[in-house]
């Protein structure tokens, strides 16, 4: 029995459909080759700890970091109230301002009248009122948007990078490698609590500013020290990583565009080290 026709498996199909079962194909072959993409949540921030690139892998150019942003926030919110209930805030506060009185007693006691005197003391009490709001507020709702805004400001200025090396920059992209990075942040955080207890103070911190009060000799270089931050270089390391393994910038232009960024930021934090000494 002989046909006028082709069977219809045995057609061949138009050109126009060729080309998109092509893309299609491309599109699976793809997905196959980053089997965990899409796959991120909130459950994956611990990856960037013990296996950064294996977490970066999952990383698409999507709003899936939006929980985690909101978990890594709430968390510096609860570190900061923590630190607010210690009572150790409050506690340096009065014994500045009680240093202070003393100071203006031994000073100007037999200088002004009682009543000018009064005045002063009361003017003292109302700045450290003043103080202990500020410096709550600081490590509540400050430190969290500060946070946040230095993940924006990142993603953008890696965002031109991208875009000048000729590849196409996907922002949601950087969001995710920052916010994910940022999980480091909240560590030192953690660590900069532990050490408020243990030495029941709040002049502590994670840079190697410490270590020049070892050595009398060497305290100018307090605030040199103070920008070296071993959370700080570990977060542009990790920044660097997802980089590259996202094939936003080349493994060599991650490394210096991230080298680059982090000795700006040591640069920003020496300085304010200075101004303030």
């Amino acid at each position: 029995m002989k046909y006028n026709a082709l069977s219809p498996c045995l057609r061949r199909r138009p050109a126009s459909e060729g080309a998109k079962a092509s893309v299609v194909g491309t599109g699976i072959t793809n997905r196959m080759l980053r089997p965990h993409g899409g796959d991120l949540g909130v459950r994956h921030a611990l990856m960037v700890f013990v296996a950064p690139r294996a977490l970066f892998n999952r990383v698409e150019d999507t709003g899936a970091y939006g929980w985690a942003l909101v978990t890594l926030l709430g968390l510096v919110v609860l570190i900061g109230y923590a630190q607010v209930q210690t009572g150790l805030i409050d506690e340096v506060v009065e014994k500045q301002t009680q240093k202070q009185l003393e100071d203006l007693e031994n000073t100007q006691l037999h200088l002004v009248d009682r009543m000018e005197l009064k005045d002063r003391m009361e003017a003292i009490h109302k700045s450290a009122v003043f103080s202990k709001t500020i410096t709550r507020l600081g490590v509540i709702v400050i430190r969290p948007v500060y946070l946040l805004a230095s993940f924006m400001l990142i993603a953008s200025i890696i965002y031109a990078m991208v875009a000048l090396t000729g590849r196409k920059p996907e922002y949601h992209t950087l969001m995710s490698i920052c916010v994910y990075a940022g999980f480091i942040e909240l560590a030192a955080f953690v660590v900069q609590l532990a050490m408020m207890l243990y030495y029941r103070s709040t002049e502590v911190g994670t840079s190697l500013r410490d270590l020049a009060a070892l050595a009398p000799e060497v305290r100018w270089l307090a605030p040199v020290l103070g920008g070296a931050d071993p959370f700080r270089i570990w977060y542009w390391v990790l920044v660097a990583i997802g980089l590259a393994v996202t094939q936003q910038l080349s493994r060599r232009m991650a490394v210096v565009t991230c080298t680059l960024l982090c000795i700006v930021g040591i640069g920003v934090h020496v300085g304010m080290g200075f101004a303030g000494a």
